[in-house]
């Protein structure tokens, strides 16, 4: 390859398949040259036909044994997970699997985090508990004895099983905003697919907040099918709740609030949320574009559940094509 490392990844849904299955199906992935693994960590569903939601963190520990692969969550410190419990999770991964694991934190979505019956905060109160909470799980991984006052409250509390190294934390960012201030204190991006004119405003943005230079991870929902009738039918089935903005999607309250807000969403409106083609070709080209931009790490979710076909056919005819792409950059 050139100067950079790409590796083009597997993106594990547990809000589409039961954990066992998803097991099963990140093997196959690596079998066929997928080269890392990202997984979802979410309480519920975005739909009742997607219809599952396994907890990410005991799957993690398995799927890690089972391959090996790098891999990475995209996971919200603050409500449903103290900071001191996700800093004491991702170091026992990292001591386990050194240099294989990374999280990626996001400020997470009124669905999933309402559990604990705690009033959920504005996006800047949110983005605030947040950064809060990546400061408490770094002074924990350097070994310091942490107690805090405020919007997050920590007593006393220091790891004792840590790895060797400064776990690597990413910043989660789907608008241009939230990019900006990731670049500040993030050790890498992640955000999701779009057209190449609104990713390199995200992009842009990151440099600009102080992300020049850093790895950029991009998460791509796309649908293959063997055709495009089938795709199309697939990712509007399973994912047509997915494809509003963000600030909509983080501040609905119920599965029962998604499948209403999806029943609007007709199938030929799914892009450019979801990549949808039944072209190796085409998929190829979209993904080209992506590095381009500078992103180093694609993670392929394919949003339809005919996965088995769909990691075949990408590993042996996207996948190959994207690495020749990635050597001469």
């Amino acid at each position: 390859m050139g100067n950079k490392d790409f590796s083009f990844g597997y993106h594990c849904s547990h809000e589409q398949f039961k954990p066992s299955h998803l097991l099963n199906l990140v093997q196959k992935a690596e079998q066929a040259g997928f080269g890392n693994a990202l997984s979802s960590d979410h309480f519920y569903p975005w739909s009742e036909n997607q219809g599952e939601s396994g907890y990410a963190w005991s799957w993690l520990g398995a799927a890690m044994q089972a391959t090996s692969l790098p891999f990475g969550v995209v996971s919200a410190p603050g409500q449903r997970y103290h900071p001191a419990i996700a800093a004491q999770k991702v170091a026992t991964l990292c001591e386990m699997f050194p240099h294989r694991f990374f999280i990626a934190a996001g400020s997470g979505q009124f669905l999933n985090e309402r559990i604990t019956g705690q009033k959920w905060p504005n996006k800047q109160e949110r983005n605030d508990r947040l950064k809060l909470c990546v400061d408490i799980m770094r002074a924990l991984w350097r070994g310091e004895t942490v107690t805090h006052k405020g919007l997050v409250e920590v007593e006393y509390a220091k790891l004792y099983t840590l790895p060797d190294y400064m776990p690597p934390v990413f910043g989660a960012a789907i608008t241009p905003e939230t990019a900006e201030w990731v670049g500040s204190w993030a050790d890498g991006l992640i955000t999701i697919s779009n057209s190449p004119e609104e990713l390199k405003k995200v992009v842009d943005a990151f440099h600009k907040g102080g992300g020049e230079g850093k790895p950029m991870h991009l998460k791509v929902q796309l649908s293959y099918d063997t055709s495009k009738e089938k795709a199309r039918q697939g990712a509007h089935e399973q994912w047509k709740n997915n494809v509003f903005p963000s600030a909509l999607l983080s501040d609905i309250p119920t599965v029962k609030g998604f499948d209403a807000a999806g029943s609007m969403v007709k199938p030929d409106e799914l892009e450019p949320a979801v990549r949808i083609s039944d072209s190796a070709q085409e998929h190829i080209e979209w993904l080209a574009k992506d590095l381009e931009l500078g992103f180093t790490h694609l993670h392929l979710h394919n949003v339809n559940l005919q996965q088995e076909q769909y990691i075949a056919f990408f590993g042996e005819r996207v996948l190959p094509e994207l690495q020749k792409i990635a050597e001469r950059m």
